[in-house]
Order: C-alpha cells, then structure tokens, then sequence
C-alpha cells in the first residue's frame, strides 16, 4: 500500500488535470461551435459557446490555484457543474426536437459509406423501416452521450471535492 500523496503533489496533480480538461473542453466545444455555426444551427452554436465558456471557467480556478488562491477550487467544481447542466440541457433539448427531415438527408448521405450501408441491409432484412432506424440511434446517441456526461462531470466533481483538503494544506504551507 502507498503512503498518501503530500499535499503539495496533490495541487500540482489538480492543476495539471484541471488545465489539460479546461483547455480540452475549450478546444473541442469551440470547434463544435463553429461547426454548429456553418451549417445554421444557432442553438447548438450557442451551446458550443457556452460549454466553451466552461471550459474557461475552469482554466480561471487553475489561474487562481497557482496565484494562492484557494477559491480555485470553487472555480473547478463549479466548472464541472456547468458542463453537466449545458451538455445534458443540449441532450434533452435535442431529443424533444428531434428533425426527421434532416436526419433522412443525413441517412442518405451515409448510405455512401460501405460499413453504412452494411448495417442498413441487416436492419432492413430484419423489417425495420428508415425513420425507426433513424429514431432509434439518434435517441440512443443522445441519451449516452447526456450518461457519460452524468459519469464523467461526475466523478471530476467527486475527484475536485475530495482533494479540498490537500490543496488548502498546500496553499497554507507556501
């Protein structure tokens, strides 16, 4: 069994995750955004720009960690909790408006893709029609996604909280 970390490797090991996961969430959510903005969807830019700004604010409680400022750690926490409610509020929204139109054309866009159109044959041979098959992935898509987000926002929360103490201990002793 090992000793437990010392304090002062605790608070390096939060900022470390804490910078990597907020510049992570920036990056990516930002492309999102972007994407989401060519092709028109104003609501998924919005909640690209938003979760970017999550992102952002995470990056702050790592500014202030490394300024001595334990308030950072509210920062991260806080971070995570915003991700959780944008991403599963995006989850949701999507699934009570769902576009059948747009996901035909999508449907006829993939159909180019062998391992597409492969899997379509099996679904057909089993008596499933287009607009079932399209409901069904796109639901399940969304409800995974809003899961995962549920675990890992999750646990980053239970992983910040849990280190509290150590970084407090870290941030008194310098």
């Amino acid at each position: 069994m090992q000793p437990p970390r010392l304090p002062a490797e605790t608070l390096a090991r939060v900022t470390r995750l804490a910078k990597l996961d907020g510049t992570g969430v920036l990056v990516i959510s930002g492309a999102f955004a972007l994407g989401s903005a060519m092709l028109g969807d104003k609501f998924g830019a919005g909640t690209g720009l938003l979760i970017a700004g999550a992102g952002a604010v995470e990056l702050h409680g790592v500014g202030l960690l490394r300024f001595g400022e334990y308030r950072g750690m509210r920062w991260l926490v806080a971070s995570q909790a915003l991700l959780l409610g944008f991403i599963v509020s995006y989850c949701w929204w999507k699934l009570a408006n769902m576009d059948l139109a747009a996901l035909h054309v999508a449907f006829q866009r993939g159909m180019e893709f062998p391992f597409f159109r492969d899997a379509w044959a099996m679904q057909q041979e089993l008596g499933v029609t287009e607009t079932d098959f399209l409901t069904y992935h796109y639901r399940l898509t969304y409800r995974l996604v809003a899961f995962v987000t549920c675990l890992y926002q999750g646990g980053m929360i239970l992983y910040y909280l849990r280190r509290r103490d150590n970084v407090r201990q870290a941030l008194s002793a310098e």
